[in-house]
């Protein structure tokens, strides 16, 4: 077993960390207190093949593997939640199930101008009444005679549904085939009927715009089905498989940019007489979040791994996010401890990762999903 990276992966690691450190770190306060989408950032992201990592070079990606999407997701998210955020959709929830599943036409009408950062790419599952139970979607697309869909309903909790370009769709066309009767489309927003609700007022990752969206008589053209009619849900928990990496990896950036944080300031704050970091109790939470963070960090690159060889996934990507989620949770939560009243004031980055880390065990997937998705895939028991 090799554990040494490429230098490919290396290379890629390092133009994300640059980027992060030199232009997201320094706004990611600003951005957290307005909302305001990092336009900016996201486009110089875009430039350097980071929103479309394992995008073939045809399609205006840079052809990496999922390895690479892992190391430089931990470094964005190091930097800011919110911007990984970003990426994460447009990569793992936008061009992968088209990659996968599109044709040539849609790969380059839809995955090009994501993948180069031109436009932003959004995924809309959740529904109001609907979240972990996707099958309960009220959304529905009826077939007209000339093959196009005429789509009605409403998404919500949309992540760069306030920007989004272009969104991959998932819509009822068969209730009376449950899960098998849901398709996706691919749905370019300019087009009429299409309509944006609010922007959400979020706790955490506050720079990552999420509204609700909702189609009136919106028409899709039979050209923009991705897949087979009725693929839908396999295409949409396949999807979730990989992005459950992306989430992963996230978790990670953030715990370590909590860890980092709390080793600096046990050695320089004094209490006693000496550094609070020579204290038992701390050095045992020292020790706890260092043996989580690594743990994490192994069970995400495994679960890439395995995604690169084209291997079966599902549990080790379950396995993975669930993990590092609560490792997140908890890292960021003893961080805000050791630091005392200074991790509860705004005055630090580190309120805004423990605002942040929370998410992480909410979307692609509850922390109780994962759990279901482990014990179900391990059993053999539904």
């Amino acid at each position: 077993m090799d554990f040494r990276f490429t230098e490919e992966q290396l290379m890629i690691q390092d133009v994300a960390r640059r980027i992060s450190r030199e232009k997201i770190a320094p706004s990611a306060e600003h951005h957290d207190h307005t909302g305001e989408f990092p336009l900016e950032n996201i486009r110089t992201l875009g430039e350097n093949g980071l929103m479309g990592i394992e995008v073939p070079a045809e399609y205006g990606g840079a052809g990496m593997d999922p390895i690479s999407y892992v190391l430089a997701m931990v470094e964005i998210a190091a930097a800011d939640c919110a911007h990984s955020t970003i990426v994460s959709v447009n990569n793992s929830l936008f061009c992968n199930g088209i990659l996968k599943f599109g044709s040539e036409e849609q790969k380059q009408k839809y995955v090009r101008a994501i993948a180069e950062g031109k436009e932003i790419g959004a995924f809309a599952l959740t529904e109001p009444q609907s979240g972990s139970d996707a099958t309960a979607m009220r959304c529905k697309a009826v077939r007209q005679d000339d093959g196009s869909f005429v789509v009605n309903g409403k998404k919500s909790w949309i992540t760069s549904g306030p920007v989004a370009k272009y969104i991959v769709l998932f819509a009822m066309t068969d209730a009376d085939k449950g899960a098998k009767g849901i398709t996706a489309f691919l749905v370019d927003t300019t087009k009429p009927g299409f309509h944006r609700g609010k922007t959400e007022p979020k706790l955490g990752i506050r720079a990552s715009a999420t509204c609700e969206i909702e189609f009136q008589d919106y028409v899709v053209g039979a050209e923009d089905v991705l897949g087979e009619e009725g693929q839908g849900f396999k295409i949409a928990m396949g999807v979730l498989d990989a992005g459950r990496i992306g989430i992963a990896s996230q978790a990670i950036g953030v715990a370590r940019a909590a860890y980092e944080a709390t080793l600096d300031y046990v050695k320089e704050r004094k209490a006693f007489g000496k550094p609070i970091g020579a204290f038992q109790m701390t050095q045992a939470k020292i020790a706890d979040m260092k043996c989580k963070l690594d743990a994490s960090l192994l069970l995400t690159l495994r679960a890439a791994w395995l995604k690169g060889q084209d291997q079966k996934f599902t549990t080790e990507a379950s396995v993975a996010k669930l993990t590092a989620s609560e490792a997140a949770m908890w890292i960021t939560h003893q961080a805000v401890q050791i630091h005392g009243g200074m991790g509860y004031s705004k005055e630090m980055a580190l309120e805004r990762y423990f605002r942040d880390a929370k998410i992480t065990e909410i979307y692609e997937g509850t922390s109780e999903i994962q759990r279901l998705v482990i014990a179900r895939n391990e059993t053999g028991l539904r």
